[in-house]
């Protein structure tokens, strides 16, 4: 009987087929991909009809032959193929290898990758961080000693590559690396309004003017923003010309709490901004402001939570810090603005180029946030902030300081003062309120004193008995609303007028002749206490004659009207 014969089918071949077969399954576009990708399509569909004809189990050699026949290889690279494929069971498991050197294939000699390893051990993983090029010219001074062949900078570098970069960063104390290498997953939440309010302080990127003389100031802004984490609604912020303070945040807290209305309407800002109610907890870094004891007891005594970030993870306050960028970014379009970098700002010096008053720029930042950030698409929310808060705004209890008076003291600055008569005396000016009377002479104690710097006009005072505040003026109703940073900068001013005034050389004069009359009477008494004998006075120092039993009242009119007791009445003349 005649055998049918066998057409084997080279490799080749084969591969001519199934590139024609996947023409339209570009994978990769570029070739040499595409060409080793096909290339490893054939052989795990070989491998695999192979492996499915002996039920995966020990394959004949006769088999194996001819499958790396037709595959173009040797049956030992067929076998390596076999096993890496049961062990993966991917096509990129037998794609065929690129050809050249291996990935981190080193071929130095043992020598030279010793010194270099040692180089890099002793010198560039060290809290100095040395520079690649540093590290470069030691190990090339290295080899030299050993008169061994210099290395090419590209060697030395791929060794230091192979190192893990986060091991680098710390062993070089590289704060930036270990942060990048570091992985932070999930994001920081919150189920419903109010639960979480973030607050934090940035010194604003422009430079404003003065109000009378529009000159520009020589200091810019600092700007407290709070914003909810659940609807990212901006809830309240503070402008002030002073660094940030507990003043700052007290004041942010009032602007948050309480409705807004009043403050739109003063501004003449045309926006909606229905933000009202305590949180329900405060989420701060650890700046000192944040940690002083009167901000913890103000915000203990209305029931607000205190959460602090991570020392050096400014990542966990991330919903603030996009919102000062933000903010910020849209601070750079005004004149005066410093960007946010000096290459960003080139050779401009912004304040020449400043324009807005404080007052302005307040007004004009009242609204960037209610009429622009609070009305936008936020990106993670994919809806204006007012839209959510709005819809969630009726779900949520809103709570409210139980004393209004109390809850706004409570964040301003304190002192204490002692009550005296003519009222209560701080930054040079009395105070007094009828309420504190009955306490004139009677109170010895100092009493507690809040002050909003926003307004010197007024202060509160805690009345000793009943410990409530209650509202003194300034003694002089007349006294002008005015913030304490102008009233500091007038009290300067006059000083200042007053020692141009001032006759500095007659003052030295005078102490000069007063020190002198001060030693001549010192001289005189000694003397005088030595020589007790000499010391009888016959006349005055002046040579003027002793003025000693002279009269000097002026006679009344029985006085006058009488004779001197001394003189003789004479008879009259017969």
């Amino acid at each position: 009987m005649t055998q049918p014969s066998i057409v084997r089918i080279s490799g080749t071949q084969r591969f001519a087929e199934l590139a024609a077969a996947v023409t339209e399954e570009r994978v990769f576009d570029d070739d040499e991909k595409q060409r080793r990708w096909l290339e490893g399509c054939r052989r795990e569909e070989a491998i695999s009809e192979l492996l499915q004809r002996h039920d995966d189990k020990r394959l004949s050699i006769k088999d194996v032959d001819e499958v790396a026949w037709e595959l173009g290889v040797s049956r030992p690279t067929l076998y390596r193929l076999i096993s890496a494929f049961r062990r993966n069971r991917t096509v990129s498991s037998v794609e065929p290898r690129t050809r050249g050197r291996r990935k981190n294939a080193f071929v130095l000699d043992p020598r030279r990758e010793k010194l270099i390893s040692l180089a890099i051990r002793e010198i560039y993983l060290k809290p100095e961080r040395p520079t690649m090029t540093y590290l470069i010219e030691q190990v090339r001074a290295k080899c030299a000693r050993a008169r061994l062949p210099l290395p090419d900078r590209r060697t030395i570098k791929a060794r230091v590559d192979r190192i893990d970069k986060r091991v680098a960063a710390l062993k070089r104390k590289d704060s930036s690396g270990v942060k990048a290498t570091k992985a932070i997953p999930g994001q920081y939440a919150a189920s419903r309004p109010l639960e979480v309010v973030q607050i934090d302080h940035t010194e604003v990127d422009l430079f404003l003017v003065d109000e009378t003389t529009r000159k520009a100031m020589n200091v810019r802004p600092w700007l407290t923003l709070a914003i909810d984490v659940f609807t990212r609604m901006v809830v309240g912020f503070h402008l002030s010309m002073e660094r940030p303070s507990r003043i700052s945040i007290g004041l942010c807290m009032l602007n948050a709490v309480y409705e807004k209305s009043a403050w739109l309407t003063e501004h003449a800002i045309d926006a909606r901004w229905p933000t009202v109610g305590l949180p329900e907890a405060l989420h701060v870094d650890n700046g000192a402001d944040f940690r002083s004891r009167a901000f913890s007891w103000a915000c203990r005594e209305e029931g607000i939570r205190l959460i602090w970030r991570p020392v050096g993870a400014p990542r966990y306050g991330g919903h603030i810090e996009r919102l000062i960028g933000t903010i910020m970014g849209r601070v750079h379009f005004y004149p005066g603005t410093t960007f946010a970098s000096p290459a960003a700002r080139q050779d401009n010096d912004s304040a020449s180029f400043s324009a807005m008053t404080f007052r302005e720029f307040e007004c004009a930042l009242g609204w960037e946030i209610a009429g622009r950030y609070n009305q936008q698409i936020h990106s993670a929310l994919l809806r204006p902030p007012i839209a959510v808060w709005e819809e969630n705004e009726a779900s949520t209890p809103l709570r409210m300081p139980r004393d209004r008076m109390a809850f706004w003291a409570s964040f301003l600055p304190d002192a204490y003062r002692k009550l005296r008569p003519d009222g209560i005396w701080i930054h040079d000016l009395p105070y007094w309120s009828n309420a504190l009377s009955a306490e004139v002479g009677r109170h010895a104690g100092d009493l507690l004193i809040k002050y909003d710097p926003r307004d010197v006009s007024r202060i509160f005072v805690q009345h000793p008995s009943t410990r409530h505040f209650i509202e003194a003026r300034a003694r002089n109703l007349e006294f002008p609303a005015i913030s304490l940073r102008e009233w500091k900068l007038a009290r300067k001013v006059q000083r200042a007028k007053g020692r141009g005034e001032r006759d500095d050389d007659q003052l030295m004069r005078t102490a000069l002749a007063q020190r002198q009359i001060i030693a001549e009477a010192i001289a005189k008494t000694a003397a005088a206490r030595n020589n007790p004998l000499q010391s009888q006075i016959v006349g005055d120092d002046f040579g003027s004659g002793s003025m000693t039993g002279i009269d000097s009242r002026i006679p009344s009119e029985l006085e006058l009207s009488e004779p001197p007791p001394d003189v003789q009445t004479k008879p009259p003349h017969r």
